[in-house]
């Protein structure tokens, strides 16, 4: 069998490595339109701070290593322009030269990726405008800032690029700017979660202007959308992405609704000889139940291995995707799967959450911090539809815990019960994703009610009745304005300074010991209670980047991170 591979990295690459290992005879063959194949390209961006020194280190095989290794033959510098499938050949155009050649194949397996989206504004097409898609385009950049000595750069957009280009940058001592449409960066996360993003950006020197586009790129500035003048020496454009289809599409391969290729569940595509993956593709979605575009390289790999075995006819269940990444933001760790609880409600699903912040790892031990863990959940079922951890450990193994939840149709009761390993160094004995889970099923089971840190605000404008049962000088560090001070070790004996008539809101540090009061009060006839979930340290965190980016008035007394 001879197959032929457009795109050399992520799926194409894995798609003939796996074709090799199933048949020793085949003959593969991979295009690849630029010098490199086989790079990791998630790891562009740390080539600009120096993490990854030398950009040789990104390229994962060259041509030769995969003759040697694999005996796969990889064509660099030779761009496939035409499929020509009543024929069952592809025409080749070198890159250098411009000459073309037709090469046939039994299998053809497309893996073009995804191009850049550029904004439609006034100097767009400037010399120190770049994007960030390949080794090419950040050694391009880097040498530019070097060269030219760039102090002040903008980045446009606050995606998984955007956010670690400008995190390089920065750290590489450059004045970084992020430009984002949205109100809010990492569209991936609800706004409770992004605003602790704001503020780590903030607090690491990266400005950020949101709601807000590029409208013209000069020399040494951009104007935005709103008129504001940033200084700009150097401009990424990381606003996302959108799909190569162009090969698939002028060869008459069918277009899905979401604007990738589309592929049946074996990544066949309309013709039964050609197969498509990666970033080019729709795929289905496991929890929206409807086509969507992911472009990541987990789902990437796992689509490459599922269209090599159907090739030689082994069975591949394809359960869908979820979605789940991760990315560090400075000293913050970030991770997410499933959905968030915007597009659960945008899609009309009846989902409730929970967001509790308890300690990474045992109190005692150095290296214990906060982590900040938002569950999402279906009403009234349970089942799990997505989650969000961010804080200095280990995010990224919660949500994993949670994807494998979700993966196999897992509810709150599973993941109240699900035994994890315990050690002070690495968690406590009633992990986070326990603590959210036991949360989340007295919410769904109506044992106590809350309220999110998002609603905190316009409770507070109405003069709403808040009650503060933290010890009296944690009170006095920082409090909501017009709060009432009672701490939990003196409630009981001060119940009578608490109204009945009216609903009363309550919050601590971090949920835990108004949970407590609000179970207290509810027990004691007090039946217009409600916890303030996230507490006071979760509301310092929604209000602090909102309070300074609009220059309002903070609703707290002082804010409190610790």
């Amino acid at each position: 069998m001879k197959v032929l591979v457009v795109g050399g990295v992520a799926g194409g690459a894995s798609t003939a490595a796996r074709i090799r290992r199933l048949d020793e005879k085949a003959e593969v063959i991979m295009f690849e339109r630029g010098p490199h194949v086989s790079f990791s390209n998630c790891s562009l961006p740390f080539h600009l701070s120096g993490i990854v020194p030398n950009s040789e280190k990104l390229i994962v095989m060259d041509p030769v290593q995969f003759k040697k290794k694999y005996n796969l033959e990889a064509r660099v510098g030779q761009e496939v322009i035409a499929i020509n499938k009543e024929r069952k050949t592809i025409t080749v155009k070198q890159v250098l030269t411009g000459e073309t050649y037709e090469e046939n194949y039994d299998k053809l397996v497309l893996s073009p990726g995804a191009k850049p989206i550029i904004p439609d504004a006034q100097g767009i097409d400037a010399e120190h405008v770049f994007t960030v898609r390949n080794v090419v385009d950040i050694e391009r950049l880097k040498n530019y800032i070097e060269l030219t000595e760039v102090k002040n750069i903008a980045v446009i957009g606050g995606g998984f690029i955007g956010i670690e280009v400008a995190e390089n940058l920065a750290a590489a001592g450059k004045k970084v700017t992020i430009v984002q449409s949205a109100k809010q960066v990492m569209k991936p996360y609800d706004e409770d979660m992004a605003q602790i993003m704001h503020k780590q950006l903030l607090d690491n020197g990266v400005a950020l202007e949101l709601s807000t586009t590029v409208k013209k790129v000069e020399a040494s500035k951009i104007t935005l959308s709103n008129d504001k003048v940033i200084a700009a020496d150097a401009v990424v454009v990381a606003i996302g992405v959108t799909p190569e289809i162009n090969l698939a599409a002028e060869a008459g391969l069918a277009i899905g609704v979401t604007g990738g290729i589309k592929v049946d569940g074996n990544y066949v595509t309309s013709d039964d000889s050609i197969y498509a993956v990666g970033d080019a593709i729709e795929v289905y979605h496991q929890i929206l139940h409807k086509p969507v575009r992911l472009a990541l390289a987990g789902p990437a790999q796992k689509q490459a291995r599922a269209a090599a075995d159907h090739m030689y006819g082994i069975t591949n269940h394809n359960r869908g995707v979820i979605g789940s990444s991760s990315i560090r933001i400075f000293d913050f760790n970030c991770a997410t799967t499933g959905i968030n609880e915007k597009i659960a409600k945008e899609a009309g699903m009846q989902v409730d959450s929970v967001y509790v912040i308890a300690p990474d790892k045992v109190g005692l031990m150095p290296s214990s911090n906060p982590l900040h863990l938002k569950l999402i959940f279906e009403v009234p079922t349970g089942k799990i539809v997505g989650a969000q951890a961010i804080g200095k450990g280990n995010a990224d193994k919660r949500i994993d815990v949670i994807a494998t939840m979700i993966s196999m149709g897992g509810t709150i009761e599973d993941l109240k019960d699900v035994e994890l390993s315990y050690s002070p160094m690495f968690g406590t004995a009633k992990d986070v994703v326990n603590i959210a889970a036991l949360v989340a099923t007295n919410i769904l089971y109506g044992r106590f009610k809350q309220i999110h840190v998002s609603d905190v605000r316009k409770l507070h404008e109405e003069n709403a009745f808040f009650l503060d049962v933290r010890e009296v000088k944690e009170f006095e560090n920082g409090h909501l304005k017009g709060a009432t001070n009672i701490p939990l070790s003196e409630l009981r004996t001060r119940m009578s300074e608490v109204p009945q008539d009216i609903p009363v809101y309550v919050y601590c540090r971090s949920a835990q010991r108004s949970y407590n009061a609000v179970m207290a009060l509810k027990n004691s006839g007090f039946n217009q209670v409600k916890n303030v979930s996230g507490s006071f340290l979760g509301i310092c965190l929604y209000e602090y980047f909102q309070d300074v980016d609009q220059q309002r008035e903070p609703i707290v007394t002082k804010y409190n991170f610790k």
